[in-house]
C-alpha cells in the first residue's frame, strides 16, 4: 500500500479551505491547511508536501508570489492555483497550473490534483526489470525439438 500523498491547501477563506480539505481527505489524501500564506511557507519549509493547492487572491501575499517562493525552496513540488474571481490568468505565473473556480467542477480539481501528483511521481515502474538484452542466439529456446527450428518450438 502506497503512503498517502500530502497536499498543502492555502486559502484566506476558511469555508473554502474546509470544503477542499473534506473533498481531498475523503479521496485518501492527507491534507494540511493554512489560512495565511506566511504560515503556509513555514509548513512548506518543513518538507513532506507533495502538492500545493492555493487560492490566487489573498491579502498580504497572492498565490502567484507564494508559488514563486515555494518553487525557490522545492521546484519539484507542483503548485496548483485556483481563483474565484479571475477567469483567465494573464500574468506570468510561477504555478504549474491555474484553475478558475467558477469554470471548473470539484471533479476537475480532483482530476488535476491526481494528474499532477502522477507527473511528479513519474511513470509507473514495471513489475520486473530486465537487466540485459539477450543476443540474437539467446532470444529463442535453445532446446532443439526433432525437425523443428528452436525458434518455432
Amino acid at each position: 500500500m502506497r503512503p498517502k500523498k500530502t497536499i498543502l491547501c492555502v486559502d484566506d477563506n476558511e469555508q473554502a479551505l474546509s470544503v477542499r480539505k473534506f473533498m481531498l481527505g475523503t479521496r485518501g489524501y492527507r491534507v494540511v491547511t493554512s489560512l495565511l500564506p506566511e504560515e503556509a511557507l513555514k509548513i512548506f519549509r518543513l518538507g513532506g508536501i507533495d502538492l500545493v493547492l492555493s487560492d490566487l487572491n489573498m491579502p498580504r501575499m497572492d498565490g502567484n508570489e507564494l508559488a514563486r517562493r515555494m518553487k525557490e525552496i522545492a521546484p519539484e513540488v507542483p503548485v496548483l492555483l485556483i481563483s474565484g474571481c479571475v477567469k483567465g490568468f494573464d500574468r506570468a505565473t510561477c504555478a504549474d497550473y491555474f484553475l478558475p473556480k467558477g469554470a471548473c467542477s470539484p471533479l476537475d480539481v480532483l482530476d488535476r490534483v491526481r494528474m499532477m501528483l502522477a507527473r511528479k511521481r513519474g511513470p509507473k515502474k514495471a513489475g520486473f526489470a530486465v537487466d540485459r538484452n539477450p543476443s540474437q542466439n539467446e532470444r529463442f529456446d535453445q532446446s532443439p525439438v526433432q525437425g523443428v527450428p528452436a525458434f518455432a518450438s
